[in-house]
């Protein structure tokens, strides 16, 4: 059986949540959003250990939801960087030496399905780099931004923000998600090259170094929980779940 070692990132600041409670922390149908992803992956018989990332003002509570629920397969529990990508090296820094395949995760992704890690793990073991996506349902245009977007009030909306410059072919455009899984060498590698830019997945890294990334289906279910509105769909996802 191909067995990956899982870095679970849940360093984040949650500013655009604006929440006083980390966002991992948060309840989710009376559970905190991390323990979702912490129990699918502990549970996955292809996951041999699991590096959590966490932030230092959620690292105590970090280690009281570990213990609490008896999380097993926990190799360590490091601190995070300053960036999402100073967070992942970190985690990458402490995987076993020995793992062949990583797999990255982003904590407040609570949704993970069995089958979607199985299948991103075994097109990662054939191709070295794999991501899961799904394709994109709205209409996406590139817009020249001129100002600043602010809160619509009572008396007042939105701000116009920017013009249209051009519709994007949407047949042709993937959302991103997590897990995403590589051969370790492989990540590591790009990570000592370009590591040091501003990106925001571990593929965009990856592609850097001249990686083909390989693309398996998600789940629309798999949502990422950034806003406040993001927690009623999760709320609901939940709910859809237990009935």
């Amino acid at each position: 059986m191909i067995k990956a070692s899982a870095v679970v990132v849940a360093a984040g600041s949650g500013r655009r949540f604006k929440s006083k409670i980390p966002k991992i922390l948060i309840g989710l149908g009376k559970k905190p959003i991390l323990l979702y992803s912490l129990l699918e992956l502990a549970g996955h018989p292809q996951i041999s250990d699991i590096v959590v990332v966490a932030n230092a003002a959620c690292l105590g509570q970090v280690k009281k939801i570990i213990k609490k629920y008896r999380i097993k397969k926990i190799n360590s529990l490091v601190l995070g960087g300053e960036r999402r990508q100073d967070s992942v090296l970190r985690g990458l820094n402490a995987v076993k030496g020995n793992a062949r395949l990583v797999l990255i995760h982003d904590a407040v992704r609570p949704f993970i399905g069995r089958k979607e890690i199985t299948a991103v793990i075994e097109e990662a073991a054939k191709t070295g780099a794999a991501i899961l996506a799904v394709p994109v349902k709205a209409t996406i245009k590139r817009v020249k931004i001129i100002g600043a977007p602010v809160p619509g009030t009572k008396n007042q909306g939105p701000r116009v923000v920017g013009v249209v410059e051009e519709t994007l072919k949407r047949d042709e455009l993937w959302e991103v998600q997590t897990p995403q899984v590589y051969k370790k060498f492989l990540v590591v590698q790009a990570y000592a090259r370009f590591g040091g830019e501003t990106v925001t997945d571990e593929a965009s890294v990856v592609e850097k170094a001249g990686i083909k990334v390989s693309v398996v289906a998600g789940s629309y279910f798999n949502i990422k929980i950034t806003t406040p509105e993001d927690l009623i769909i999760a709320e609901g996802i939940v709910k859809k779940r237990k009935a």
